[in-house]
């Protein structure tokens, strides 16, 4: 058992509560473990008819995994990593996956692993306060925990835009994008949990608090993202920034702070997601997240970001003509030790 995450009964709803106000609620393995656990009993359960998850606090739904803990776990050789990654990406699979409706309120940050425990769900509430972002290619990691799947699954290229420049978005965008399913006033949010417990009809229970998110700025660019980001390289897609509008050069200038090595392998793996299903890509970022562990970039991305935030990663190799394919296909095979198994 654990204080980070929290469960309790509120009429017909099982209510998750991700606990860790402090550090923003970023996931740690036994919040992972115990809301798999959660689930599963829930599953079996005739008098929970839906599952509701929160985060605690004024700021943040789930601001991601804990990337200073797997930095540490990295450094020291441990199994970890490892099995952080198996049991996270085991319990984004059992979400996507549950035979009853799942709502993620989605009040405040949601990147990286918040985005796993909330993406996958049928019903997504974000509110004025959600910011939305996959900034892994910032840190040297990848858009992981499903997310390949569902990024390759939204609009035209704004996946592949959201995927390679981390871009956060608010309420607005991520209605347009898909992330958002309903979208109701951050003061709403707790009349609306007490509502779906004591409904019996979720979706009619959402519409009813339902509410215009305003205009997405996304749809102003979105002609430009499909447009450059419709290519199958990353020096393509470069090139074509470099020749675009004022907007366009913006993004050319952040992909150029990325890591060169986690943008070429989340490319490739946003492009093999499509038309594959969430175990799928699951696997598929199992093996990518494995070969991270013995490779530069995420630890340095996290040292520079997160410990000594002097924001200046020295990414090595520097260059993307200095990835070559050869270097991005080891990180496509399966680890020594086997696949993810579900």
């Amino acid at each position: 058992m654990t204080d980070d995450i929290l469960f309790e009964r509120r009429g017909r709803a099982g209510l998750i509560t991700l606990n860790r106000p402090q550090a923003l609620n970023a996931l740690n393995r036994e919040m992972c473990l115990a809301l798999h656990r959660q689930l599963d009993a829930w599953a079996g359960d005739d008098d929970v008819s839906v599952v509701i998850v929160r985060g605690a606090g004024e700021k943040a739904f789930c601001a991601g995994g804990d990337v200073v803990g797997l930095y540490h776990s990295g450094k020291e050789g441990t199994s970890e990593w490892e099995g952080f990654f198996a049991d996270e990406y085991r319990m984004n699979l059992a979400i996507g996956t549950f035979p009853k409706p799942y709502v993620a309120l989605v009040d405040g940050f949601s990147m990286g692993g918040g985005v796993g425990v909330s993406v996958h769900a049928p019903y997504r509430v974000v509110t004025d306060k959600t910011l939305f972002a996959m900034p892994e290619t910032g840190i040297g990691l990848i858009p992981d925990v499903g997310g390949t799947h569902a990024l390759a699954q939204m609009p035209g290229e704004v996946g592949t835009y959201l995927g390679l420049t981390g871009a956060r978005l608010k309420a607005a965008d991520c209605m347009y994008a898909g992330y958002g399913t309903h979208h109701c006033t951050s003061a709403q949010i707790e009349a609306l949990t007490d509502a779906l417990a004591e409904g019996s009809d979720v979706p009619e229970t959402l519409n009813a608090f339902h509410s215009d998110a305003g205009p997405a700025p996304l749809e102003a660019v979105r002609d430009e993202i499909d447009r450059h980001f419709a290519f199958d390289t990353v020096e393509a897609i470069m090139e074509s920034l470099s020749l675009g509008s004022d907007w366009a050069v913006a993004q050319r200038d952040t992909l150029m702070k990325m890591s060169p090595t986690s943008m070429k392998i989340s490319l490739r793996a946003l492009r093999e997601a499509r038309g594959d299903d969430l175990a799928g890509c699951l696997r598929r970022e199992y093996r990518l997240v494995s070969a991270i562990k013995s490779g530069h970039d995420f630890f340095e991305g996290i040292r520079a970001q997160l410990i000594d935030k002097d924001k200046s990663p020295r990414w090595r190799p520097a260059a993307l003509r200095d990835v070559t394919d050869e270097m991005v296909d080891g990180y496509f095979v399966p680890p020594a030790w086997g696949d993810l198994s579900f």
